[in-house]
């Protein structure tokens, strides 16, 4: 009962995502990124598992998570070069390194949605 009840959490989790990601110069990548989180996830909360797809579509979000740790204005400089400014003040991301970490922390809870499906089942 937990699980699906985590589930269907994510489901509505990765459908807002999805939704504010819609007006992104980059929305042709993002919305289907969360689109086939929040599919798999909707599917768990039903009762259908796909553990494959779970590997996979974790090693792609990890694959890229990994990209924008150390791409220029990624995760890491966020860290050393900027300091961590809060990255939540505004919604708009006026700053290439804001945008990159709030993606990059956006993969790493899917990642570990698809992780959770993919242990649980």
């Amino acid at each position: 009962m937990f699980l699906i009840a985590l589930n269907v959490l994510f489901v509505i989790s990765f459908i807002g995502f999805a939704y504010v990601n819609l007006n992104d110069s980059d929305s042709w990548l993002w919305v289907p990124i969360y689109g086939a989180a929040a599919a798999v996830c909707g599917f768990a909360a039903f009762g259908s598992y796909y553990p494959t797809v779970y590997l996979l579509l974790m090693g792609f979000y990890l694959a890229y998570a990994i990209i924008l740790f150390f791409r220029k204005d990624g995760f890491l400089e966020w860290i050393v070069k900027y300091n961590t400014p809060s990255i939540v003040e505004t919604m708009q991301a006026k700053k290439p390194y804001i945008e990159n970490t709030r993606e990059f922390f956006g993969l790493l809870i899917i990642a570990c949605a698809m992780l959770i499906n993919y242990l649980a089942y």
